[in-house]
């Protein structure tokens, strides 16, 4: 009787052999392209007289370099405009589908296939983006890659990769009010280390994932590189196919009917052996906000900056730095820091329900003086739903800045950086030294609720005191 978890059975039937190395040679489904990471691996495969092997199974789009403001073309950075240009040319060439600025669904990769249908169960997808690792909200087995591995999927649709070993990390209960999916995350990754995940693929299983839309699933399955792992998925079930069904690349009719059908084969076996498991009570995560310079460094709203004798001896190197380089003493609250900028946006956090979430606190309320606050969506699709919704009248009302799609201050690949030694309170997924910009910029990752609610409040605050 088969004891398989779902990554080991999409592994499995995606294998196109082993080589001698003992890597797997495995087949690519969907690969994501986008304008930073391509044009270096299309320039590999003309020097080497080759062409994309499967062009229909590459999907483009644009996000992280275009400006979020001013979109008129030629960029006002050349750089931007250079890359811009190149990936038109490479998908014109190649037959590639490119959704550019203007089309009505172009965004940030990990927001626009989603959306699109184009991420579905038991698939193996890649992308030259380390949070490709969202599109296993769908029981994909997703992988970030590098420029190299962009070249070998495009000329072979494989991948040369070692097969990993499968935690599962178990939450059960329903979150508490004020508590989203970004705060289980950074509680997973705070308890278990940002390099917990090393050699892991994480499943997210228990009643808390069960109960998440998946939108919320994508939160959290983004972030399990920041985690140590190479993927995280959940196992499809009706909310997957609810989502799923009737969208652009979706099965229709009768393949819909055999989709299901298989997808339902692919989850994981009821006596499915893992390498390790892990289980979480969901009553016991609150709001989370990191204090320090990796995602592990997390702490509850209402608790103190930790002291070095409090961590385990291996972290208080690290701590150390980030005391240093963040400006916060330790035994001190995190509550009440002050925020110079906040963004809500990313592909961690960058769909309409983290929008809607923002707009439930800044409805009626004005951003504290002196802070910069500007809410960007993670697509065109996003943020067309956002206006039908009027959510972009009660951010502006409110003081924030609504903004036209893309990664934006998530990496600073384009004008929008911090400044200096500004403080950020950002919904994104980094919050390493320099990530926002800023050689000494400082960011602080939360909710987009809890962005909000530090916009309002000018400092780092807790969710729940807004909430109605």
């Amino acid at each position: 009787m088969s004891k398989c978890t779902l990554f080991d059975k999409v592994w499995d039937s995606h294998t196109v052999g082993i080589l001698p190395s003992g890597h797997t040679q495995l087949f690519i489904g969907l690969h994501l392209i986008h304008e930073v990471t391509s044009p270096q691996a299309f320039a590999m495969l003309r020097e080497r007289g080759l062409k994309p092997l499967f062009p229909e199974l590459t999907v483009a789009t644009v996000d992280h370099i275009v400006p979020t403001d001013n979109q008129a073309r030629p960029f006002a950075d050349s750089l931007a405009e250079e890359m811009m240009r190149s990936l038109e040319q490479n998908c014109q060439e190649n037959g590639i589908k490119f959704y550019n600025i203007g089309s009505g669904s172009q965004g940030i990769v990990h927001v626009i296939a989603p959306e699109l249908g184009l991420s579905q169960p038991g698939m193996t997808i890649a992308c030259g983006d380390s949070h490709t690792s969202s599109h296993g909200a769908f029981g994909a087995i997703a992988f970030g890659i590098g420029t190299s591995q962009v070249r070998d999927v495009l000329a072979s649709q494989t991948l040369a990769l070692s097969k990993l070993k499968v935690r599962k990390i178990e939450v059960n209960g329903t979150l508490k009010p004020g508590v989203y999916a970004k705060d289980v995350v950074l509680h997973i990754i705070r308890t278990l280390g940002v390099k917990g995940g090393v050699g892991y693929a994480y499943e997210y299983a228990g009643t808390t994932f069960e109960q998440m839309n998946m939108e919320e699933r994508m939160t959290v399955c983004n972030m399990s590189i920041e985690g140590g792992a190479r993927c995280g998925y959940v196992n499809p079930d009706q909310i997957t196919y609810d989502y799923l069904k009737d969208r652009d690349f979706a099965p229709k009719g009768k393949d819909w009917d055999e989709a299901i059908a298989w997808w339902n084969s692919i989850r994981s076996d009821a006596d499915a052996e893992y390498d390790d498991v892990v289980v979480f009570d969901a009553a016991d995560i609150p709001p989370t906000v990191t204090w320090g310079i990796t995602p592990g460094q997390g702490i509850g709203v209402n608790e103190l900056v930790p002291k070095p004798e409090e961590l385990p001896e291996q972290e208080r190197f690290i701590a150390e730095e980030a005391y240093h380089y963040m400006d916060l003493i330790p035994g001190a609250p995190i509550k009440g820091t002050k925020v110079d900028v906040c963004f809500i946006g990313s592909c961690t956090n960058g769909r309409i329900s983290d929008l809607r979430e923002a707009a439930k606190i800044a409805k009626g309320r004005q951003v504290a003086e002196g802070v910069k606050a500007f809410v960007v969506p993670g697509s065109e699709r996003v943020k067309q739903q956002a206006e039908v919704e009027g959510l972009d009248k009660i951010f502006l009302e409110a003081g924030f800045e609504w903004r036209e799609p893309g990664c934006s201050m998530c990496l600073a690949m384009n004008p929008d950086k911090l400044q200096g030694r500004q403080m950020s309170a950002s919904s994104s997924n980094r919050n390493f030294k320099g990530r926002q910009g800023s050689a000494s910029g400082r960011t602080l990752l939360m909710s987009p609720a809890m962005v909000a609610t530090a916009a309002i409040k000018g400092e780092v605050s807790d969710v729940r005191e807004l909430l109605s």
